[in-house]
């Protein structure tokens, strides 16, 4: 399920491991290869009394696009379909994403991308007749 062993916690070989699995899934390649990293913490949450428990994580990386990709590949799937297995015993009750931006990029902003022109519907606001129904 998750792409470990369960007593020592030890990565299982990629021929080994399910297509399915936590692991497997959240593995991010570059188109040449290179394995894209985040920093990951998890931390375990709950009151028994409630039956409220699980666990909080938190991951750190140089850009969005990798935590989201992982997101793509656990809940819809790669290819398609194919979502992790862990989903199958843990439901995500909430969540975020936030960008902490650095100093350079502060100083130094890339270009807002250009708005799209908005289409006018012949002086319309279609949201039809405010005087009711014609006669």
């Amino acid at each position: 399920m998750i792409g470990r062993t369960k007593l020592d916690d030890i990565e299982l070989d990629d021929n080994a491991k399910p297509a399915n699995s936590h692991v497997a899934l959240n593995v991010i390649t570059d188109d040449d290869g290179t394995e894209r990293k985040i920093v990951r913490h998890n931390m375990p949450f709950g009151e028994v009394g409630k039956g409220e428990y699980g666990t909080y994580f938190i991951g750190y990386s140089r850009t969005p696009t990798v935590t989201e990709q992982m997101l793509r590949n656990m809940f819809l799937g790669d290819p398609a379909g194919n979502t992790d297995r862990v989903l199958d015993f843990s439901t995500a009750v909430t969540g975020g994403l936030f960008f902490s931006p650095t100093i350079d990029f502060l100083d130094h902003p890339p270009p807002l991308p250009q708005a799209a022109t908005p289409t006018l519907a012949a002086g319309s606001l279609s949201i039809g007749s405010l005087k009711g129904s014609p006669r």
